[in-house]
């Protein structure tokens, strides 16, 4: 656990992006449906899940039209894992120019970057091609980063804010993009990829961060305290197997009861030294899936309402994976004086959770 009371960073700006293909649950069921899964019980199945993931519509880094031939291409991951390249490329650039305006910066300010993703793999990776897209410093310091999947947004603002301790005087610049349409597996009629395909969406976020020197008065959340679990026994419930044909989706149906097991006590021992549960005024609540959202209610016995902003944005775009919570905290109204609890899910079952204060 670290704690930043006295000299804390502070989130100056959020920017979160989506592609322009936006589409209706609907569509995309109906698209996908002859892809992964033949007429009969699968298929029926495959329906009853996507009506089920709380999601009303999802924007995709590529048309839709355009998956049916592009995943069923003998060579399919070299194709969906070079389009990540670009598209990714692309998105981080419209994500970082927004946050650095909002921030009022420029990108020679920014000293360390750090780029988390889980479903795409490129070297150089999307961070260092985007120095030279952007304009940052040469000498920039870059972290890139893979495998902290959902949690990773979450896991980047408090690795920021691990730096920026010791580095007071210095800005730094998270970048999250996720395009998980591209990982999409056909003929796979297993229920984690029926349920992972009518859940998962694309999009990508940048958030700037300052040292408490270089924050000065500037409005924004300053990052209090934050710590990192993972919990036990939980390794096989959420991932990745990757192999000749991609990413093919580890999800365990068991995953709410895991968190529901361990993320209450986590969570209460966490906040106890500021007020516990009754301290926060805003959740910010990586929108997993209904279920996901359900089981950190009732782990922390929170009133129905209180994660409405992740039910909404699962709703608009889906589970943008480590994009998904910063995306709600971008539409977290920022009223001075009021704290925001930031809680990311990722594999291990890893949790990743940071106390916010808006001033």
């Amino acid at each position: 656990m670290t704690s930043r009371l006295r000299n804390p960073s502070r989130v100056l700006a959020t920017e979160p992006v989506l592609p322009a293909h936006r589409h209706t649950q609907a569509e995309i069921t109906d698209t996908l449906a002859p892809l992964l899964s033949r007429p009969g019980r699968h298929r029926e199945l495959m329906r009853r899940l996507h009506g089920a993931a709380g999601v009303d519509f999802r924007h995709l880094a590529l048309p839709l039209s355009d998956y049916p031939e592009l995943v069923t291409r003998p060579d399919a991951f070299d194709a969906t894992n070079a389009a990540f390249a670009q598209i990714a490329l692309d998105l981080a650039e419209r994500a970082v120019k927004g946050a650095l305006a909002a921030a009022g910066l420029q990108p020679e300010d920014v000293d360390v970057l750090l780029f988390t993703t889980v479903t795409g793999v490129a070297a150089p990776s999307v961070d260092a091609l985007l120095v030279e897209r952007v304009g940052l410093r040469p000498d920039v310091v870059r972290w890139p980063g893979f495998g902290l999947g959902c949690a990773g947004g979450a896991a980047g603002l408090a690795r920021l804010d691990d730096h920026l301790a010791g580095h007071p005087d210095a800005v730094g610049l998270l970048v999250s993009v996720e395009l998980c349409s591209l990982t999409l597996q056909p003929d796979d009629p297993s229920t984690a990829n029926l349920v992972a395909s009518g859940l998962f969406g694309d999009g990508a976020t940048a958030v700037v961060l300052a040292g408490a020197e270089r924050a000065g008065g500037r409005p924004g959340w300053d990052v209090l305290e934050h710590t990192s679990r993972l919990l036990p026994g939980s390794a096989d419930a959420l991932g990745w197997q990757i192999g000749s044909k991609g990413f093919r989706i580890v999800l365990s149906a068991g995953l709410p009861q895991v968190l529901r097991a361990h993320v209450g006590d986590d969570v209460r021992a966490f906040l106890h030294p500021h007020g516990g549960v009754a301290g926060v005024d805003e959740w910010v609540v990586h929108p997993g899936g209904p279920k996901v959202l359900d089981a950190v209610v009732a782990a922390l016995d929170l009133p129905p309402d209180a994660l409405d902003a992740s039910r909404a944005a699962l709703r608009a775009s889906g589970n943008l994976s480590s994009s998904a919570v910063l995306h709600v905290l971008a539409d977290t109204e920022r009223t001075p004086g009021r704290r925001a609890l930031v809680l990311g899910v990722g594999p291990g079952v890893s949790t990743e959770t940071l106390l916010l204060e808006a001033r």
